[in-house]
């Protein structure tokens, strides 16, 4: 069989993608990076609010499209140019060390908040001030999981795209609306008037989340705000919630991480919902 002829790592569409790397080129563009079998899996399926197709481009070697043929076929019947490269290639378009031999370039697909306010919905995580990429798309992984209905990032927070962000949420970022960019008064002021329960994650939290399960007050829709990873939540933010709530420590660990205790809160607030449902329906 003849060799698969392979695009040229000078190619003009190479140097498009290996600039998304960076902030401003994936602002200017509209265009992220997702990478791996299951991120570009998910991304092929994912249409926009017009129905577009989300990915637009792929990048696999020819041992890749081999593998994952299904997902290399599905991406050329949604319309994605798809081009076979060289592993020198999907590395230099890779943010990751070792590639799994698929790259793909998608449309940006956050959602205006007002049309998640606009859907009520009943489980949102915001995270305001959280800087750290790889702790942003856990907790996004996280909301997803627990059947959350949105999630909001500040104006103080990374960057949804950014590729650590995208890889930690492994594939999350296709599944729920995802509002970027929204300054967390306007996010509660939001929330509180479409009726959402707002609460304030803190260790120093006044009230305990198993208090909270116990008076049964959390089955209602509930927005929870998850703070910096390193000095968690300024006062002013606190002040915003309708309560501060920590996670309790029944051992003797100091404290829980950012993703940890997102996960802790958002099922706390999931199981409490469908006990609710259910006690409804009796």
């Amino acid at each position: 069989m003849p060799t698969p002829e392979l695009i040229s790592p000078r190619s003009p569409r190479v140097a498009a993608a290996r600039r998304l790397a960076k902030r401003n080129f994936r602002g200017k563009d509209r265009l992220f990076i997702a990478e791996g079998p299951q991120a570009v899996r998910e991304a092929v399926t994912h249409r926009g609010p017009g129905g577009e197709p989300t990915l637009v481009e792929l990048f696999t070697t020819v041992e890749a499209a081999q593998r994952y043929a299904d997902i290399v076929d599905a991406a050329r019947a949604a319309g994605a140019r798809v081009h076979l490269a060289a592993d020198s290639v999907l590395a230099d378009v890779s943010q990751t060390v070792t590639p799994q031999g698929l790259v793909g370039v998608c449309r940006f697909l956050d959602s205006p908040f007002e049309d998640i306010l606009a859907a009520r919905p009943k489980l949102v995580a915001v995270l305001a001030h959280v800087r750290d990429p790889g702790n942003a798309g856990t907790v996004l992984r996280c909301a997803d999981a627990a059947g959350a209905d949105a999630v909001v990032l500040t104006d103080a927070s990374v960057d949804l795209y950014n590729p650590k962000s995208v890889r930690a949420s492994v594939g999350s970022h296709f599944h729920l609306p995802v509002a970027v960019g929204v300054p967390v008064e306007q996010a509660v002021r939001g929330l509180k008037e479409a009726g959402v329960r707002v609460l304030a994650a803190d260790g120093a939290g006044d009230d305990d989340l198993d208090d909270e399960l116990d008076a049964g007050t959390m089955g209602g829709p509930t927005a929870w705000i998850f703070g910096n990873e390193a000095w968690g939540l300024p006062e002013e933010t606190r002040a915003l919630a309708d309560a501060v709530v920590r996670v309790p420590i029944h051992g003797k660990a100091e404290s829980l991480n950012l993703a940890t205790a997102a996960a802790v809160c958002l099922y706390a607030s999931a199981r409490a919902q469908r006990s609710g449902a259910r006690d409804t329906t009796r």
